[in-house]
């Protein structure tokens, strides 16, 4: 039958034949190999730039056309003032221990986590709990783990064991300092040496460089796209009309100077990022699609759950973890949704998906709150999207360095009529009377509050008020001065700064899970790998094969990619000489999900079959029947078990008439 059941899971996923699989078939490889290469830069191949790249074009659809976003394309070369101000020169950075004799760095808390993950997996090791085979070829690729694990040799005490898992699941919220007092009392060492580490310190991990030919100007390689759409953002507005909410959006390359970069993708110097800065009335956080995601559930770690020290997740809808105050407000409940929608739509396991919020003293200093989107894949849960309210911190900082007012302003249908004292000066008297003194005077009283302008008030009634200097020298104020008077105010604009909330994606890390997610191998042979990208994003979306390299098959080949090309699918055509067992075998490798075999009987009866890779199932049909049905298999229109009702099964023999 062409429609038939695989069990994708019959064995255990192999890292080692995975990685070769993505290293044989040029998915990625390390840059500059020929020279060595350096850590934590890869170059993508033709099927990992395809991925790439139809994963962004899916992110477009599903965030930038569906939410009528901006996209926007801002400089990655950043002059200094910009990271100054925002911040990210005093804090963006990670704590970092280096061994005591050899010097090498290593990342706190990567190496607190790394060393005590290890301990537990060797003492449920050695308790009988984990497989030994299983066990011994993950000390083989994993060398630091091994080390770790060693340490484990003697059982862990239950009290041990339940103080590592507190420690790791409210690893994010320890201080450097803190991270320093967890390696004295535990002996965390470097597991490569078994040497001592020293304390941690802070490592800014933004590049820098300069502008222009001199050097006078530094700057900064971006560590993220955000700052570019908050600089804009009067242009941005104005292009909007003047009205908020709306979403500003931009794909490009970010730069971090990672300590130690390792695992591959999940931890890069050089990478592209997806980023979204929605901005919103700070009264009014609603979103205008919520009611669309009110009843979607999705697995949530709060930081209260995870203070407690434990990783359980609970799933719960997101009206529901609005309406609680687990999620802070309705537009970061909306993308907390669409986030997880997008993630399954691209191929993401949802079973393997969850929401987990930042603790305290991992928060970004911007942040107010922020979930992260956290994938498990072989070496752990691994944030691959931030969620983050940044409150009105960035327009703020840049408005108050700049000058440059980054607001709204909004009509307000019915004006708003106060009544409050106010100072009014005699300018001419105070500028004779205190000459450069004038100006503080004023300021000050601008920034009274009402309850001690009443006071003045009664003081100048008496005769006169004082004031004291920051140096301390008393100025004396009488009502031929100033008075306070009490005037009516009308408002028919309101001004305000906007809030932001930005959703952040790191595409390489969630090309890399989306990978490992979708590879297995075939139940009757454990060397066919197979990679079940969805039609979505697979780099090839169809395979064509002609059984032979005869002339007479060339213009049913050229006809086949033709209207394929035309209805905008990519397609490959394999006429090697390989048998076709073997064509197919190496292009389910690349995810290709989709193959047309055109034989003989193409020819004398214009037919040709479709195969399906997952279950190897082939259907027949007429070549403009077979296309429409595979037009609308790419599209995600219909699917494999719909495409079986319309086509009949193939069967290796019998052909349409």
């Amino acid at each position: 039958m062409a429609n038939i059941h695989v069990n994708k899971n019959v064995h255990p996923f192999d890292k080692t034949r995975f990685e070769a699989l993505l290293n044989r078939r040029f998915f990625y490889a390390p840059a500059f190999e020929i020279y060595g290469g350096v850590a934590g830069l890869y170059d993508y191949g033709p099927p990992g730039s395809s991925l790439q790249a139809n994963i962004i074009s899916e992110w477009r659809k599903h965030f930038i056309v569906e939410d009528h976003m901006l996209e926007i394309d801002s400089t990655i070369m950043t002059p200094a003032p910009v990271f100054e101000t925002s911040g990210h020169v005093a804090r963006f950075a990670d704590w970092m221990v280096k061994d005591t004799k050899t010097g090498d760095v290593v990342r706190a808390d990567h190496l607190v986590k790394g060393v005590l993950e290890a301990r537990l997996a060797g003492d449920k090791e050695a308790r009988g709990l984990v497989a030994q085979p299983q066990k011994d070829d993950e000390k083989k690729k994993n060398k630091r783990a091994a080390k770790a694990a060693t340490a484990a040799a003697q059982l862990l005490s239950d009290d041990a064991a339940r103080g590592y898992e507190a420690i790791l699941a409210q690893l994010d919220n320890y201080s450097g300092p803190e991270l320093g007092e967890l390696c004295r009392k535990h002996d965390i060492r470097n597991p490569d040496t078994d040497n001592e580490v020293t304390e941690p310190q802070q490592f800014n991990l933004m590049f820098t460089s300069s502008i222009g030919p001199t050097g006078q100007h530094p700057g900064y390689l971006r560590p993220e796209t955000a700052q570019g759409h908050f600089l804009n953002f009067s242009r941005l507005l104005e292009f909007n009309n003047g009205r908020v909410p709306f979403a500003s959006a931009q794909i490009g390359r970010s730069f971090r100077n990672e300590i130690s970069p390792r695992a591959g993708l999940l931890r890069v110097r050089e990478f592209t990022m997806a980023e979204i800065e929605h901005y919103v009335d700070p009264e009014d956080k609603r979103h205008e699609r919520f009611h669309e995601v009110r009843d979607f559930a999705v697995d949530l770690l709060d930081r209260n759950v995870q203070a407690s020290g434990s990783t359980q997740t609970r799933k719960i809808k997101v009206g529901e973890a609005v309406a609680d105050g687990i999620i802070a407000n309705e537009t970061l409940g909306y993308f907390v949704a669409r986030i997880h929608q997008f993630l399954v739509k691209i191929g993401v396991d949802p079973t393997r998906l969850r929401f987990r919020q930042h603790m305290a003293n991992e928060m970004a200093h911007y942040a107010t709150d922020c979930w992260d989107a956290e994938i498990q894949n072989s070496y752990g849960w691994t944030e691959c999207v931030g969620c983050a309210d940044r409150a009105a911190y960035d327009l703020t900082v840049h408005s108050n360095k700049t000058g440059h007012p980054l607001i709204v302003r909004q009509a307000l249908k019915e004006p708003i009529v106060t009544e409050r004292l106010v100072a009014e000066f005699n300018k001419k008297v105070l500028g004779k009377t205190f000459g450069k003194d004038a100006g503080w005077i004023q300021n000050t009283f601008a920034e009274l509050d009402e309850s001690r302008l009443l006071e003045i008030q009664i003081q100048l009634a008496k005769g006169s008020t004082l004031v004291t200097t920051p140096d301390g020298r008393d100025l004396t104020l009488t009502p031929e001065i100033v008075t306070i008077e009490r005037k009516t105010f009308k408002q028919s604009i309101r001004e305000f700064t906007p809030n932001v909330i930005e959703p952040s994606f790191g595409l390489g890390r969630i090309l890399y899970v989306l990978l490992e997610h979708n590879f297995w191998a075939r139940e009757q042979d454990i060397e066919r790998g197979v990679l079940s990208l969805p039609p979505v994003v697979a780099p090839t979306k169809v395979l064509i094969v002609p059984l032979s390299a005869k002339e007479e098959f060339d213009p049913l080949i050229q006809e086949v990619s033709s209207k394929l090309r035309k209805a905008g699918i990519f397609s490959r055509v394999d006429d090697s000489n390989t048998s076709i067992g073997k064509r197919y075998a190496r292009n389910d490798e690349l995810g290709t999900p989709f193959g047309l075999t055109l034989d003989f009987a193409s020819v004398q009866n214009r037919t040709m079959t479709l195969r399906e890779r997952d279950t190897t199932g082939q259907l027949i049909g007429g070549i403009d029947e077979v296309i429409t049905v595979l037009i609308d298999l790419v599209n995600g229109t219909t699917d494999w078990t719909e495409a079986c009702k319309l086509l009949p099964a193939y069967d290796g023999i019998q052909a349409i008439d």
